[in-house]
C-alpha cells in the first residue's frame, strides 16, 4: 500500500470496485499523495493523554464558566466522524474508543500550517488535537483546537451517514461495523465485561483457570461432528477439540477439586442464527457436587450477570420480557414433554409411537435412531421453544447422555440438567459419571453408533477410562455457551451480532 518512504502511497491492487467507488477512492489517493509531499501521512509520534469518556466523566457536568476558569488543556486522537466547514471556521466530531466529543477550528487560533492541513482533512481520517475544553452555547462539550496533527491517513472511505451497511457486510467487514455503530461497540464491549464478571464469580468460590489442548488425538466430550487436521512431526491426524470436558476431568483425578476454562471450541456443523462453527464456552468442574448444587450456582451466576452488567435481573430480548430472578422452574424431560409438549404418554416409552409422534410433527426421521434421540428431536420441535422464562429440564434418559451418571432411583435416566431460556439452550450440566466400567460400555455404545453413520458419535478414549481407574471424585461440571449467553444479555438476534468475525460463506 505505502512505498519505502513510508509516506507515499501507491495504486491499490486487486480491489473490486465499481465505477462510483473506483472514482472517490482515486481523489483519495489523490489527496493522499500530495499531502504526502509535505509530511508523513502514516507517523507514529502523537500521544493522548486522555480518553473522551475519562473527560466527559470528569466535566461533563460543569458549567461554560466553570470550564473557563479551569482553563484546561486535553489532548486526545481519534477518527473524525464528521466536519462542518463554515470558512473561518470548523466543527468536527472526533471519536475515540470509548466516546465522541466535538473538536471546533478556529482560523485566527491556529497556525496557518495547522489550518491549512484541516482544510485537506477527510472523514474517516485519524488525528491528534489539543487544546481548551469549553461549552458551546448550546451546552455541547467540545475542544478549541490549538494544535491538529494528522496521526492515519484514511484511504478507503466510510459507509455515508444515511446509509447503513447491510447486516451481511457489517459481518464481513467488522472493522467498519465497530467504525459506525455505537451498538456493535456496546455490544462487544459488554462481551467483554461477561467474560472478565464469569472469572471474578468462579474464582471467588474457589475455582481455578486451567488451559487444556485445542487439538485432541480422539475428540470428546460432546456428540458432534469435529474438524481434522494433521501433525507433521508427529506423522498422525488431531482434531481441533469439541468440548475441554475430558481434559478437565482428568484433572479432578489429578487432584485439582476445582477448574474452569474458558475456551473456543469447533464443531464441524451448519451455519445458523445460534451455531458458528467457531464458539466461546466456559466449562466448569467441581468435585464432591451434584447437578442440584450447579442449578443452584448457575441461578446466582445468570441473574448476577445481569444485576452487574444491566443493572437488572429483568430484560427484554426481542421483545419477550424475561426475568433472570431465581428460583427458576425445574421441570425433568418427561414431564416436559407430557405437560409442555403435549406428547402422549404411550409415545414416551414406545419408539414406533414416539416415530409416529415426530412424523406427525414434520421432524426428520432416522430409522437408527433410538427411542431417547427420537424424544429429543420432538422436544427441540415442541418444547425447548416455549421455554422463555429460564427454566431447568433435568433427568435426561442415560442414551442421550453418554458421560452423565446414571440416577439412583431410575438407572435409565441421568442426573442432568440443560438451561433454557428464550426457547434455546444455554448451559448443559451434570453430576458426573465416575464409574469407569459404565463410561467403557456406554463409549462402545457410541463407537457402535458411530459405525453405523451417526457422524456425531463419540470415539473411544482409552487414556480416560484409564484416568477414571484411578479414582474420580464424585463431582458435578457443566457447560456455558458464553456466545448465547451474551446475545441474551445485548439483546442480538444472531451469535453473528455478538462473534467479532464469525464465519461466512465466500464472497462472490
Amino acid at each position: 500500500m505505502t512505498s519505502d518512504k513510508g509516506g507515499e502511497p501507491q495504486a491499490l491492487e486487486g480491489a473490486s470496485l465499481n465505477e462510483e467507488s473506483s472514482q472517490v477512492l482515486e481523489a483519495r489517493f489523490q489527496k493522499s499523495a500530495r499531502l504526502a509531499e509535505t509530511r508523513p501521512i502514516f507517523p507514529n509520534t502523537f500521544r493522548p493523554r486522555s480518553q473522551v469518556e475519562a473527560i466527559r466523566l470528569e466535566l461533563g457536568d460543569k458549567t461554560h464558566d466553570e470550564l473557563e476558569a479551569l482553563s484546561r488543556v486535553e489532548v486526545v486522537a481519534g477518527r473524525l466522524m464528521a466536519k462542518r466547514d463554515y470558512g473561518k471556521s470548523t466543527f468536527y466530531d472526533l471519536q475515540d474508543s470509548t466516546g465522541r466529543i466535538q473538536l471546533y477550528l478556529r482560523r485566527d487560533h491556529v497556525s496557518p500550517e495547522c489550518f491549512e492541513l484541516a482544510k485537506q482533512l477527510d472523514i474517516g481520517d485519524l488525528v491528534g488535537a489539543s487544546g481548551r475544553i469549553f461549552k458551546t452555547k448550546t451546552g455541547e462539550l467540545s475542544i478549541l483546537i490549538e494544535n491538529l496533527e494528522l496521526v492515519t491517513k484514511s484511504l478507503w472511505p466510510l459507509p455515508e451517514k444515511f446509509h447503513e451497511m447491510s447486516v451481511e457486510l457489517k459481518y464481513r467487514r467488522r472493522y467498519v461495523d465497530l467504525i459506525m455503530s455505537e451498538n456493535s461497540r456496546r455490544v462487544f464491549r459488554i462481551r467483554s465485561q461477561v467474560v472478565s464478571y464469569l472469572r471474578k464469580f468462579l474464582e471467588e468460590r474457589g475455582f481455578w483457570e486451567v488451559e487444556t489442548p485445542m487439538m485432541h488425538p480422539i475428540p470428546g466430550g460432546a456428540t458432534a461432528r469435529p474438524f481434522e487436521t494433521y501433525h507433521n512431526a508427529l506423522e498422525r491426524k488431531l482434531f481441533l477439540r469439541v468440548a475441554p470436558e475430558l481434559y478437565l476431568k482428568r484433572l479432578l483425578v489429578g487432584g485439582l477439586g476445582r477448574v474452569y476454562e474458558i475456551n473456543r471450541s469447533f464443531r464441524n456443523e451448519g451455519l445458523s442464527v445460534q451455531h458458528n462453527p467457531e464458539f466461546t464456552m466456559l466449562e466448569f468442574y467441581q468435585s464432591y457436587a451434584a447437578y442440584e448444587d450447579l442449578m443452584d450456582l448457575t441461578e446466582k451466576m445468570f441473574s448476577g450477570a445481569a444485576e452487574t452488567l444491566l443493572g437488572s435481573p429483568e430484560l427484554v430480548y426481542q421483545g419477550l420480557s424475561i426475568s433472570l430472578k431465581s428460583p427458576w422452574p425445574r421441570l425433568s424431560f418427561y414431564q416436559s414433554l407430557e405437560t409442555i409438549g403435549q406428547t402422549p404418554t404411550e409415545a414416551l416409552y414406545d419408539r414406533e409411537k414416539a416415530l409416529a409422534r415426530l412424523a406427525s410433527l414434520g421432524g426428520e426421521k432416522n430409522s437408527n435412531d433410538s427411542l431417547g434421540k427420537i424424544l429429543a428431536k420432538i422436544f427441540d420441535l415442541v418444547v425447548e421453544p416455549k421455554l422463555i422464562d429460564p427454566t431447568f429440564i433435568t433427568l435426561y434418559p442415560a442414551e442421550i447422555s453418554p458421560l452423565a451418571r446414571r440416577n439412583d432411583a431410575n438407572p435409565e435416566l441421568t442426573d442432568r440438567f440443560e438451561l433454557f431460556v428464550a426457547g434455546r439452550e444455554l448451559a448443559n450440566g451434570f453430576s458426573e459419571l465416575n464409574d469407569p466400567l459404565d463410561q467403557r460400555q456406554r463409549f462402545l455404545t457410541q463407537v457402535a453408533e458411530r459405525e453405523a453413520g451417526d457422524e456425531e458419535g463419540m470415539y473411544f478414549d482409552e487414556d480416560y477410562i484409564r484416568a477414571l481407574m484411578y479414582g474420580m471424585p464424585p463431582a458435578a461440571g457443566e457447560g456455558v455457551g458464553i456466545d448465547r449467553l451474551v446475545m441474551l444479555l445485548t439483546d442480538s438476534a444472531s451469535i453473528r451480532d455478538v462473534i467479532l468475525f464469525p464465519h461466512m460463506r465466500p464472497e462472490k
